[in-house]
Parts: C-alpha cells; structure tokens; sequence
C-alpha cells in the first residue's frame, strides 16, 4: 500500500495496540484533530464523572469532613502514581501549587544551600517564565549571581559542550527545561546532569514538555530536584496543579522559602513558631486545590495502563510517519523542519517553519478552511507546532492535518487571515 496515501494511514491505526484510549476522551466534534495535547491535553470522560463525583458527594455531601476522608492525603497519593513516569520513588514527589512557584521555591533552597557560588546556568531555548523566575531571584538574592545562557546554533538545540563551557567551578544551579517548548529539543538527562555534579552545580529540571511522553528516570540520572506541570501530556485540564521532585537524600539539607502550614510538621496543631514537616512534604505551602488535583487521576491511571515505553514507541512511529510526509508533501513548498532529527533529541511534539506560519494556523484552527478543522499551536516567530499525544492523536489525524497544511500553502489561503496576533497564540 502506498505510503503517501490516506489508505496507509488507516492501516496504521488499524494496528495501532494504543487506539483503544483514543476512545476514553471527549470528542464532540468528529471534524477536530486536535493536535495541541503538547499545551493543552484533552478532556478524559472519566474526569467529568470524577469531578462531578468529587463535587457531589465530597464536596456536597461530606463537606468538611472529607478532609479527613481523602482530602488531606490525595497531594502525596496522586504524587505516587507519578512518580512511575518520572522514574522517582513515590516519597519523592508531591503535588502543588504552579510549575513557577515550584521552581521558585527549589531554585530558591538551592541558591541558599550552594552559598558562595555566583553562577546560574540556563539556556535560551528554556521556557521564558523559567528565565523570568531566575532573572527576578538574581534580584532577590542582591544582585549577587549571574545568570549565563547557554545559546544555540542552530535555534533548535543546545551541544553539551555549550553547556559544559558555561558551568565552572562557581556555578551553584543548572536549571533546563529536559523538552523544549519550541523545537522538542531533548537532553541527554544523564549525561548533562553528570556534568554538572563534576562541577560541583545542583541540576533543576523542568519536565514540563515531556512528562508523560517520554520515559524521565529522575533516579537514574541521579537529577537533584525537578518540577512539571499537569494540563499537556497528563491531560489534568487548564492551570492544573503542578509538581515538584526532590532527591530523597536532599529533603532534609533544603529549605522552602514558602513556609505554609501544609508544609509544616503538625498543621492541625496551630503553633505560632514554623517546624518542617518530614520529607517531601515541607515543600508544601497552602491548601491543596483539591478539584484540580482531583481530575489528574483518571489521565494518570490510563498512562500507567498503557505504559511510558509504549507511549514512547507509539510517539516515536508517529513523529517518523509525520515527518516523511512532511519531507514529501510540505517541504517543496518553502516549509522547513524545525525539531531535531535524532529521535534520541526529539521528545513528542514537531515543528514546522514557514513565514506565515501565524496566519497558516488561523487557516488551520478556521472550521471554514477545509473539510477539518485542525488545532496545532503558533509560537515565535515562524513555528508551527504538532503535538503528538499517543493516548489519542490517530496517524489518520496526522495525515489529515498534513494534507489541509499543504492545501492552504498551495492555495495561499492564509491570505485571507489577519497579520495581526491574538493575545493567546
């Protein structure tokens, strides 16, 4: 069967060991693909009946007392079922707050445990809101560290060995995003945070782009402390609550700027002077958003059915089957691949550069352009990204969205869309 046809994309789904998950999330409109999981996973039926259960009864009927009939526990209890996809033990992690308070707060005990070294090491392609938190903790701390990006070369990745030229022997905290946002970059874990244990730095990882895509082993790699957030890949809905990973060796040596009683030692005690409560959870500040952090479950139980390392796999054959029929169909028109090359480098999502890619994804997202309506992402300046989310993007998704990509450059009907951006893109 051809490979450039609609009927190999069929084919594929035909086979695909995964597709029966497709069918667990909420699709009311059978002309979307939703290719955007990678800012925004989709809604999973079973978290509207847990929601509503959670409102109902919980909420509605035990109030109060559910605290102690759930409530209090569920941050650390939803954290152990993470803590699989990111290769850390369940007493390693917690759920809270926002991915930004929760690298403030890590970055924070790090800078204060490595007094005396000045350096802080990022790279250009981080997300800007993690340089925004390292910029203002530079103004916190006296204006007495440096921050130094790594750059890029080719605005696509970051060598090791631009890594390795910035830490020295005063750098106090590497901090990377381990997926980056715009071109799917991926680090070697390991072998970066190796690198910065020889010079003596603490490594901060931001999992944000790739927990749930791609297998993490926090353990393996040795990674001191790490944080993520819910709503991509793990499907936990807009601003869901984040998480944070502290190396169990760590836990006591580290202190939290934060000091909120659901991360002191006996909150229900209601003493006036701050003791840390045991472990993970002194990183704990304010009372846990307990709806939000309700509806990750039902996402997190079907990772943990399908299995990391097949989602992986699954990711890994679409991006392929994604990228050949961008080499075949979307290249020869002035696109150009703007994610690595090397499965190794890449994690779940693809870009694609064009000039006008902000009024391509208008045409896209136009539910008159076309026989589908497809929803990717714009970011800066030129990339259009394609998410792949394994637990439903189909490889018939793929190929469709190609096809209405190549239909609205031949036919230039981004034209008929504004230059002007939208404050969301």
């Amino acid at each position: 069967m051809e490979f450039f046809k609609l009927a190999y994309a069929i084919e594929l789904d035909s086979g695909d060991n995964l597709k029966h998950f497709r069918q667990k999330f909420v699709r009311d409109d059978p002309n979307l693909i939703y290719l955007d999981g990678n800012s925004l996973g989709m809604l999973p039926e079973a978290t509207a009946e847990r929601i509503q259960n959670v409102i109902t009864k919980e909420w509605g009927s035990n109030l109060i007392r559910n605290w102690n009939d759930g409530w209090y526990e569920r941050s650390q209890q939803i954290a152990a079922k993470l803590a699989p996809l990111i290769g850390a033990q369940p007493d390693e992690v917690i759920m809270a707050d926002s991915t930004s308070l929760n690298l403030f707060k890590l970055a924070y005990a790090a800078l204060q445990f490595q007094k005396g070294k000045r350096a802080i090491v990022s790279d250009e392609l981080n997300f800007p809101s993690d340089i925004y938190l390292l910029q203002g903790l530079v103004k916190l701390f006296g204006d007495r560290h440096e921050l130094r990006l790594a750059k890029s070369h080719d605005n696509m990745g970051i060598s090791k060995n631009e890594i390795l030229n910035k830490l020295m022997d005063d750098t106090a905290l590497l901090t990377l995003s381990h997926v980056a946002f715009k071109s799917s970059f991926m680090y070697d874990m390991k072998e970066i945070t190796d690198m910065a244990h020889e010079k003596g730095a603490m490594v901060l990882w931001d999992l944000s782009h790739s927990v749930g895509a791609v297998p993490v082993k926090l353990n393996d790699s040795n990674a001191d402390m790490a944080i993520g957030c819910t709503y991509k890949y793990l499907n936990g809905g807009p601003g869901s609550i984040a998480f944070l990973y502290v190396r169990k060796d760590l836990q006591e040596r580290l202190v939290s700027p934060i000091w909120g009683w659901f991360g002191q030692k006996d909150p229900f005690n209601f003493r006036l002077d701050y003791e840390p409560a045991d472990g993970i959870q002194r990183f704990l500040a304010g009372t846990p958003p307990v709806l939000s952090l309700s509806a990750i479950e039902p996402a997190l139980d079907m990772m943990l059915e399908a299995g990391i390392e097949n989602l992986r796999a699954k990711s890994l054959d679409q991006s392929r089957y994604l990228i050949k029929l961008f080499r075949h169909f979307l290249e020869p028109l002035g696109f150009s691949l703007g994610s690595p090359e090397k499965e190794q480098e890449r994690g779940s999502h693809v870009s694609i550069c064009h000039p006008e890619a902000y009024r391509i994804c208008k045409a896209l997202i136009d539910p008159d352009t076309g026989s589908k309506t497809v929803i990717p992402d714009f970011r800066e300046p030129d990339n259009i990204r394609l998410g792949i989310t394994p637990l439903y993007t189909s490889y018939v998704d793929i190929y469709e969205a190609i096809m209405q990509i190549k239909m609205i450059a031949e036919q230039k009907l981004y034209n008929h869309f504004s230059v002007k951006k939208e404050k969301v893109t």
